[in-house]
């Protein structure tokens, strides 16, 4: 069962506004994890699953495009946006990969199609792999599948500086920037995402709404051995400005996963649900229609 929260629908979307949503909450791993619940009650599932440091509002721009053949759902991971942080930190893929196997249980989910973006791409395969048979189209979005040693000292090093503090919710919104950098959004998604990332602490500060040890605990993973267990209909997307799926990188997956698609998004970086929402959407939904 969920438990609902008073309903927070914004402005019907056009194509450069964000989605109606409802905010809803779920047990998962001893924690309330947050979630957006975009509609369509009755139509079958799209589940979403945000990067590190990020959160389910990163969807709110392509949530439209789906539901009218979808009820699409973006939960917001452990430690992340709305939802509990872990005390003591338990941020491993694996217990992510399990959180989401509950929520899947929880909301009774079942064929559903699993998109996730980068760190929540990571997380997807491993979900994937371990529940073969509940999933049943899967999307990795711009996702850097083989964590290396030097990535995650790097990502340790951030995580274990005190994050940046703001006096007032203006003044954050006027000095948020997207990380990695290098993004080609629109300012007013820029904006929106500003106005949904950040939350007051004990001390009175506003903070970026993540718990630092996300990135203090990360772990090195590989994730090219979970192609080999994927056996539903699967698409990589590469955003055009990033490297993380080069052709070697596609051309390893293929070989492990011989059915998995490929579709480049122009004009975006990382952040490709950001960059070009009418090109992510125009992408997943042609690999969604062709089965």
């Amino acid at each position: 069962m969920s438990e609902e929260s008073p309903s927070s629908l914004r402005p019907h979307p056009s194509s450069l506004e964000p989605a109606a949503y409802v905010s809803r909450f779920v047990t998962a791993g001893g924690l309330r994890l947050h979630y957006l619940d975009y509609g369509t009650a009755g139509k079958p599932a799209m589940l979403c699953l945000h990067g590190g440091a990020a959160h389910a509002h990163w969807f709110d721009f392509v949530a439209p495009g789906f539901t009218a053949d979808h009820r699409v759902l973006a939960l917001d991971q452990r430690g992340h946006g709305d939802s509990d942080w872990a005390a003591p930190p338990d941020y491993s893929y694996a217990r992510y990969a399990a959180d989401l196997a509950e929520v899947v249980e929880r909301l009774d989910l079942s064929d559903f199609v699993l998109v996730g973006h980068s760190m929540g791409g990571t997380v997807s395969l491993e979900y994937a792999a371990a529940h073969p048979g509940r999933a049943g189209k899967l999307i990795v979005v711009d996702s850097t599948l083989q964590m290396t040693a030097d990535r995650v000292a790097a990502l340790r090093d951030v995580g274990s500086r005190q994050g940046s503090q703001y006096a007032t919710p203006e003044e954050f919104v006027a000095r948020f920037r997207l990380r990695p950098a290098g993004t080609l959004a629109a300012p007013e998604i820029i904006r929106h995402l500003a106005q949904n990332s950040a939350r007051r602490f004990p001390d009175g500060s506003w903070r970026h709404k993540f718990d630092r040890n996300v990135y203090a605990t990360r772990e090195t993973t590989d994730g090219l051995p979970r192609w080999n267990h994927i056996r539903i209909p699967a698409l990589l997307v590469k955003a055009e400005r990033s490297q993380r799926i080069s052709p070697q990188v596609f051309a390893e997956v293929k070989s492990r996963c011989p059915h998995v698609e490929l579709a480049e998004i122009p004009d975006s970086d990382h952040h490709v649900t950001l960059d070009n929402p009418e090109g992510f959407v125009r992408a997943a939904s042609a690999f969604l229609t062709k089965r």
